[in-house]
């Protein structure tokens, strides 16, 4: 293998894979990257057999041929590279990559390219296709929302429910679920897959936002995904299992609806998450009036060993006044990942899941359950 690219196309390439090599397997190829030549450039790809990224790198070949060498290793060495430099790529034997540039020359060993496990490629035909920047607002409104707890596997991942012209994404733990429909741009036959959240996180690292779209295969024996964007494809194995049936969790109606802006309740209810991470990390809200009493406004509350904290946010309220307490992280995180100027906050009493809805969108809800409080 010989061949010469530019320091930031190399770098940037290894920046995208990088994020799939395994830090704590036992196999030492999967700490490495795999440089092979192909077509007119150079192709980067890693692994941690749950997900693996390919990367197009541009450049000039004058000889095929491909090895693995240490990701960490290569990455900040070519970090430390000028930008704007010619790097040349030389493999000499079958184990030693050496790397020529402006400032010399080094060499490091590696492992023969036929120890690195196969990756799947993009084949002709795409399942369906969704603009990039449609799909990495989705996933970043509900990978969050995935369990990381390995106790329920199927709850570390994202169910993604195709239909028709849609597809609805869907992450839940035990305390809440985030559903998200967006449109396809093209139809597809009704199928449900469980996506690695994730594999899904660090394909929102490189989607773009714009309308250029994203193929997506799914692999015929239901046990892959595919994501092929411009030079860069992800893909993912699947999760085996039921998802659980979230929709009968949402509630289907309320007795209480604040609407507030977003930037006003997520300043409280970080203010208080500061008095309130000392103890249980509890919040409470009270909507409108005292329970049961018609009122404006949203107060938002917290009380531990060290202090309290009050903060006041104006709302529009509809119905009757209510209490509700909740773990300020799971406030916290649907408003900081969910982009919207307001919210709806619908209640039906204390004991009840609250649910916010970004006004404006109606394809998106989250629904937190409440915390048991003695009070």
């Amino acid at each position: 293998m010989k061949v010469s690219v530019m320091q930031e196309n190399l770098a940037r390439g290894l920046q995208i894979v990088s994020r799939a090599v395994s830090s704590r397997s036992t196999l030492p190829v999967l700490a490495n990257v795999l440089f092979r030549t192909e077509d007119a450039g150079l192709k980067l790809t890693a692994t941690n057999l749950e997900i693996g990224i390919t990367c197009w790198v541009p450049g000039k070949i004058d000889t095929d041929g491909a090895i693995t060498v240490p990701a960490r290793l290569i990455t900040d060495l070519v970090n430390s590279l000028p930008s704007g430099d010619k790097v040349d790529l030389d493999l000499q034997g079958a184990t030693m990559l050496r790397i020529r540039s402006s400032l010399g020359e080094t060499h490091i060993k590696g492992i023969d390219a036929e120890d690195f496990p196969a990756i799947p490629t993009a084949g002709d035909r795409p399942t369906s296709r969704i603009a990039q920047g449609v799909l990495r607002r989705a996933l970043e409104e509900t990978a969050f929302a995935a369990a990381t707890d390995e106790a329920r596997p199927i709850l570390t991942g994202v169910l993604a429910r195709f239909e028709g012209a849609t597809v609805t994404l869907a992450a839940a733990d035990n305390y809440r679920i985030a559903v998200k429909t967006v449109p396809l741009l093209d139809p597809v036959e009704d199928t449900s897959i469980v996506v690695p959240a994730r594999s899904l996180t660090e394909l929102s690292r490189v989607l773009a936002d714009s309308d250029m779209p994203v193929d997506i295969v799914l692999a015929p024996a239901r046990n892959q995904i595919l994501f092929h964007l411009e030079s860069i494809d992800l893909v993912s194995r699947l999760i085996d299992g039921q998802f659980p049936n979230y929709q009968t969790v949402l509630p289907k109606g309320h007795a209480t609806r604040a609407v507030m802006d977003r930037d006003d309740l997520l300043t409280a209810v970080k203010l208080a998450a500061l008095i309130a991470g000392t103890s249980a990390n509890i919040v409470k809200l009270q909507v409108g009036g005292a329970e049961g009493d018609a009122g404006t406004g949203l107060t938002v509350t917290a009380n531990a060993e060290v202090g309290d904290n009050e903060g006041r946010v104006e709302a529009s309220v509809e119905g009757d006044g209510t209490t509700i307490a909740f773990n300020a992280r799971y406030l916290t995180d649907v408003l900081q990942n969910v982009d919207a100027e307001q919210f709806a906050l619908e209640l039906n009493g204390p004991l009840s899941p609250g649910v916010f809805r970004p006004i404006g969108d109606d394809q998106y809800v989250h629904v937190v359950m409440p915390v048991r409080t003695a009070s």
